[in-house]
């Protein structure tokens, strides 16, 4: 589909000048620039997010019947409860 764009003047010479040498007309570096700035934006967070374990550190380990994944028994057992 043909459009227009109103850019910048700067922006416009950015784009020519680095298309230009990479041998590639605007309208491929505009359309993969614009592809690209659309799959950051759709990506959500929990599937690029990397998991992360985190293990219990000094000694001793955790106290008997504490379960991390249980947060109100968890907080039970912080509070004496």
């Amino acid at each position: 589909m043909r459009t227009t764009l109103i850019l910048p003047d700067d922006l416009y010479r950015e784009v020519k000048r680095t298309a230009a040498a990479a041998d590639r007309t605007m309208t491929a570096f505009v359309e993969e620039a614009l592809r690209a700035a659309l799959a950051r934006q759709n990506s959500t967070p929990a599937k690029d997010a990397k998991r992360y374990r985190v293990g219990a550190t000094g000694v001793g380990g955790l106290q008997p019947g504490v379960d991390l994944t249980d947060t109100a028994a968890l907080l039970d057992v912080m509070e004496g409860r």
